[in-house]
C-alpha cells in the first residue's frame, strides 16, 4: 500500500495493488482520500493479478461499474469516476474517484411489533449509525435486518417478517430515508427434552441438568447451555442438542439430545517445577461414574522432595448436579517442613458439600478429622481435631488460563472444640484476594493479599498444617519457601499465629505471550499483632503465556534478615 503526496489543492489516496511482471494490477485512486471508500473499491473489483492488457481493456467499463456499486454502499451516488489501462511490463487498471456529496440519513423509523416489542433482550438497533444525520452506509442498513431477525432465531420468533423494508435515497438532495417494521408473530416454547445414545446416566439425573422447563419460551442461548454443561459433567465424549422450529408440533419445540459415553475411567500423569518444592510428579485416576445415579470417585497423588501426599475421593450429585455435590475425601501428607529437621504426618478423613448459590459463590462446608504426628523444633505431639469449616470463593475473569481483568476472592474458616473429639480449642480463619488490570493493551497491574489468624489457648500443641507461614513463590519472593516466621531458641521456623503478605506487581508485554515484570512483596508470619515485623522483597521477572497458563521466572532480592538473592520459578493462572 503506498499514499502519494499532494497534488493541485487536494491529498490523493492510492492504493497499488501489484503482482509479479506481466501481470495485471490495480490502482485506485480517491480524491479527496478516503481510505473506507478506496478498501470497497478494491473489494468490489477484485484481483486483476491474472489479465493482460487485452483483458484490463475489456474489463474497464465492468470495473468502472463495479467502483460505482462500491461507492453507492457507502453513500457516495455523486461519485465522479475514471477508468484508464495503461501497457508495458506490468498492464495497469487506474481507477480515479471523486466521491463527491456524500448521502446523509433524514428519517429513520425501526419498530418492532408484536410479543418481542416488550422483550428487554430483544433490542432495536441504534448502535449500527442508523440516525439522522449519519452518513448512508448500505452494510449497516443490512445489517440492522440481520441482527432483528437473528435475534427473533434466537429467542423464538420463528413466524417473525419484516412487513415494512423500505430505504428512500435523493441523490438530487443528498438525503435517505429508512423504514423498517417487523411484525414478530408469536414466540415458540420448549417441548419435551429426550436424551438417545449410549450414556448409562438415568433419565432423572440428566433432566435435572437442562436449563429450561417444558413450556418456558425457547431461547438458543439454554440449547447452547445445555450442550456445554453436558459436556462439562465429565460423563460425555459427545453432545448434540438438536432443537429445530421444523419439527415443533403446535410452535413447541421438542429437544432431542444425542449422548456419547465417554470412556469410563481415566489415568493422568503429569510433572511440574517450582522453587518452592523443587520437581514435582502429580498422578491422578478417575472413574467418572459408577451407576446411573452419577456417582464417581478417584485417587490422586504428588510426590516432591519435601513432600508427598496421596487422596482419595467419592462424588455424590446433588439437586443441581452441575454446580452442587456431596464428596467424601480421605488424605495423608508426609512434609519435611523447610530449612528445619521438623516434619509432619498428616491424615484427613470427612465430608465436603460443594454448592454454587445463585450470586455466583462457591461454597464448602467441611466436617474434618485430622490426625497429625509432627516434630517442629523442640515440640513433638500427636494432634487429634474434628473440625467443622466453611469457605467461600469467588472468581470473575476474562480467562481461566491468561486473564487480562478480574479478581478472585476467598475466605475460610474452621473451629475445633477441646472434648468434641478434639484435643484443643482452635478457630483459625484465612482470607486471600487477588486483582488484575489490563490498561492500554500492554500495561498489566496485578495485585495480592493473603491474612491469616488463629485464636487458641494451647497454641503449642496446634500442629503445623494449621500455623501459619510465609515467605517463597507465592508468598513473599526474596526468602525460602516457609521461612518467615517465629524461631524457638535453635532457630527452627515454628510457624505463628497470624500471617499477613501483599504483593504489588507491574507487568509489561512487550512481545506476543512475553513479559517482563517488576514486584515489591511484603509480609511475614508472627505471634504478635502490636509487633508484626514485615519482610520486603523487591524484583524482576520474565513471563511467557504458555497453553497452561504464564510460565513465571523471578529474580528477587529479600531486603531484610534472612533474605537474600534467589530465583523463582513458578507456573499457573495469574488469579
Amino acid at each position: 500500500m503506498r499514499y502519494s503526496g499532494r497534488t493541485g489543492a487536494g491529498l490523493i489516496l492510492v492504493l497499488l495493488a501489484t503482482s509479479a511482471t506481466g501481470q495485471g494490477r490495480l490502482q485506485v485512486e480517491v480524491s479527496p482520500p478516503d481510505t473506507a471508500l478506496r478498501d470497497n473499491i478494491v473489494a468490489y473489483v477484485g484481483s486483476v493479478a491474472d489479465r493482460d492488457e487485452p483483458a484490463l481493456l475489456n474489463m474497464q467499463r465492468a470495473a468502472q461499474a463495479q467502483a460505482r456499486s462500491a461507492a453507492e454502499a457507502l453513500g457516495y451516488y455523486q461519485a465522479a469516476i475514471q477508468a484508464e489501462v495503461t501497457g508495458g511490463d506490468q498492464p495497469t487498471l487506474h481507477l480515479r474517484v471523486q466521491p463527491g456529496s456524500r448521502v446523509r440519513l433524514r428519517q429513520v423509523a425501526i419498530r418492532v411489533d408484536g410479543p418481542a416489542a416488550a422483550l428487554s433482550d430483544f433490542r432495536v438497533p441504534p448502535a449500527l449509525g442508523l440516525v439522522p444525520g449519519a452518513p448512508l452506509n448500505h452494510g449497516h442498513y443490512e445489517d440492522a435486518k440481520r441482527l432483528i431477525q437473528n435475534q427473533a432465531s434466537r429467542l423464538g420468533f420463528f413466524e417473525g417478517r419484516f412487513d415494512t423494508q423500505r430505504l428512500l435515497i435523493d441523490p438530487s438532495t443528498a438525503l435517505a430515508d429508512i423504514d423498517l417494521h417487523y411484525l414478530s408473530g408469536p414466540r415458540y416454547s420448549f417441548g419435551p427434552v429426550r436424551f438417545e445414545g449410549d450414556s448409562i446416566i438415568s433419565a432423572q439425573l440428566l433432566q435435572r441438568m437442562v436449563p429450561f422447563r417444558q413450556g418456558a419460551p425457547y431461547n438458543a442461548d439454554l440449547v447452547a447451555q445445555l450442550n456445554r454443561d453436558l459436556q462439562a459433567t465429565g460423563y460425555f465424549q459427545g453432545v448434540i442438542v438438536e432443537a429445530t422450529p421444523q419439527a415443533a408440533e403446535g410452535r413447541s419445540i421438542p429437544v432431542v439430545v444425542q449422548l456419547q459415553a465417554r470412556a469410563p475411567r481415566t489415568l493422568g500423569i503429569g510433572g511440574g517445577f517450582a522453587t518452592d518444592v523443587g520437581p514435582r510428579l502429580k498422578a491422578n485416576w478417575t472413574r467418572h461414574w459408577t451407576n446411573p445415579q452419577g456417582h464417581s470417585y478417584g485417587a490422586e497423588a504428588e510426590l516432591s522432595a519435601p513432600r508427598q501426599n496421596v487422596g482419595l475421593w467419592y462424588d455424590v450429585p446433588l439437586a443441581s448436579p452441575l454446580t452442587d455435590k456431596l464428596r467424601y475425601a480421605t488424605g495423608y501428607q508426609y512434609e519435611e517442613l523447610a530449612d528445619t529437621d521438623s516434619l509432619s504426618k498428616l491424615l484427613t478423613l470427612g465430608p465436603e458439600w460443594h454448592s454454587k448459590l445463585s450470586s455466583g459463590w462457591q461454597r464448602v462446608i467441611s466436617l474434618k478429622w485430622q490426625r497429625e504426628e509432627y516434630r517442629l523444633g523442640d515440640d513433638t505431639g500427636l494432634s487429634n481435631l474434628v473440625m467443622p469449616g466453611i469457605s467461600y470463593s469467588y472468581l470473575h475473569s476474562d480467562s481461566r488460563v491468561d486473564p487480562n481483568n478480574g479478581y478472585r476472592l476467598q475466605f475460610g474458616a474452621q473451629v475445633a472444640k477441646e472434648g468434641l473429639f478434639s484435643d484443643n480449642n482452635l478457630l483459625r480463619g484465612d482470607v486471600q484476594l487477588r486483582g488484575l488490570t489490563t490498561l492500554f493493551e500492554r500495561h498489566r497491574f496485578l495485585g495480592r493479599l493473603q491474612v491469616g489468624g488463629s485464636a487458641t489457648n494451647g497454641y503449642k500443641t496446634i500442629p503445623p498444617s494449621l500455623r501459619f507461614f510465609a515467605g517463597g513463590d507465592q508468598s513473599v519472593r526474596g526468602y525460602d519457601y516457609q521461612s518467615l516466621s517465629p524461631e524457638n531458641g535453635d532457630g527452627d521456623h515454628i510457624g505463628g499465629r497470624y500471617m499477613i503478605a501483599g504483593t504489588a506487581e507491574y507487568q509489561y508485554s512487550f512481545a506476543p505471550k512475553w513479559r517482563m515484570a517488576a514486584f515489591v512483596d511484603q509480609g511475614n508470619a508472627f505471634n504478635d499483632l502490636a509487633l508484626p515485623s514485615l519482610k520486603t522483597g523487591v524484583g524482576l521477572g520474565l513471563r511467557w503465556v504458555s497453553p497452561v497458563g504464564p510460565i513465571r521466572v523471578d529474580l528477587a532480592q529479600g531486603l531484610d534478615e534472612g533474605g537474600g538473592l534467589r530465583l523463582h520459578f513458578s507456573m499457573g493462572p495469574e488469579l
